[in-house]
């Protein structure tokens, strides 16, 4: 009997500021992961600026692809398929991934595969769990998203629940900035989080009347906010750790209330995570007990998993191989494009 073939996809994403590359073999180990990150450029303006991201792709995509072929010991004339992100993102940033994904696809004659972001976030899932399979619930926090999924197959999706205004991470990022803390503001928050009470402040936690898996966060950025200012006006001294502790506390409060939810009402026996987010030490913790609690599963990638990453879109993109899809060479970027949309 012939010998099964492993399936080799490269993986390239470049949805805001990382340029990345990876080669991941048969949907689950990764040959290599190469991730060049702009975050000490994005520090000076307190945010990522979209021009300057696109630029810096430019400059670094083929250097990273170099490398993951190197470090995976393969060439392009190995791989069996190209699989890139198309959206969402930064649209000038996507566009430099998408172009340079359809130039190999064309010069080598290689099937290409249109990945979407948030299904490289939750197939993070599958690097280091063999034994995750479908069907499970996650939870995927990123700073552009927030969404509560129901993982029904292999690229098959339906979404219970997602934010109405600012994405969890989105929300981190401008309390950081409140505070004084600067950007990256996910795991600065964190690490000062961790020398605060949690119980000082209340921080409302909203409720959105007519969806109860969905998310609202800009309500609770509006109160730090407030609070902030009046401890300025009224001179009173501010204590930034039980700022950053409250707020992170009312954030994981909310996600892991409709996130059990959900596992209560679907009776699911596995539960995931996924997205930069889901690298925060209160949300993994408090999320593990409330499986425990429950007597489920849970699963979470290694924190380089949880930031953008090219190996999770080389995962999702070899699963979107299997099941047959391939994108044309008019693949575009979609900055705007939703889960289980093609």
């Amino acid at each position: 009997m012939e010998e099964k073939k492993d399936i080799l996809i490269l993986g390239i994403e470049s949805s805001c500021d990382e340029t990345a590359a990876s080669v991941v073999k048969n949907g689950r180990t990764v040959l290599s992961n190469v991730i060049s990150s702009q975050i000490e450029l994005h520090k000076l303006y307190g945010g990522v600026v979209p021009e300057i991201a696109s630029r810096k792709h430019i400059e670094k995509i083929n250097q990273v692809i170099t490398e993951a072929l190197e470090e995976a010991n393969v060439t392009l004339d190995d791989l069996d398929a190209i699989a890139v992100t198309y959206g969402p993102g930064l649209v000038g940033a996507l566009l430099v991934g998408v172009a340079e994904a359809k130039a190999i696809s064309y010069a080598k004659n290689l099937p290409l595969v249109g990945v979407h972001h948030i299904e490289g976030h939750i197939s993070a899932n599958y690097i280091e769990h063999p034994d995750l399979e479908p069907p499970f619930a996650c939870l995927v926090v990123s700073g552009g998203h927030t969404h509560l999924v129901v993982v029904k197959d292999y690229g098959k999706y339906e979404i219970l629940g997602c934010t109405r205004d600012d994405a969890a991470g989105e929300a981190f990022d401008k309390v950081a900035r409140a505070i004084g803390l600067g950007y990256p503001g996910g795991p600065k928050i964190d690490k000062l989080a961790k020398e605060g009470n949690p119980l000082a402040i209340s921080f409302p936690k909203a409720k959105v009347a007519d969806a109860p898996y969905d998310f609202s966060f800009s309500g609770l950025k509006s109160a730090v906010l407030n609070y902030l200012n009046g401890c300025k006006m009224k001179n009173q001294p501010i204590v930034e750790a039980d700022v950053a502790a409250s707020f992170q506390k009312a954030v994981v409060d909310v996600l892991v209330e409709h996130s059990m939810w959900a596992i209560d009402e679907y009776g699911f026996d596995k539960f995931a995570i996924a997205g930069g987010v889901a690298s925060n030490s209160a949300l993994r913790m408090a999320m593990e007990e409330a499986c425990r609690k429950k007597g489920i599963k849970f699963y979470h990638p290694s924190p380089i998993f949880c930031t953008d990453n090219a190996a999770m879109i080389g995962v999702a993109g070899y699963y979107e191989y299997l099941a047959g899809t391939r994108s044309g060479l008019d693949l575009n970027a979609v900055p705007n494009l939703k889960l289980g949309e093609r």
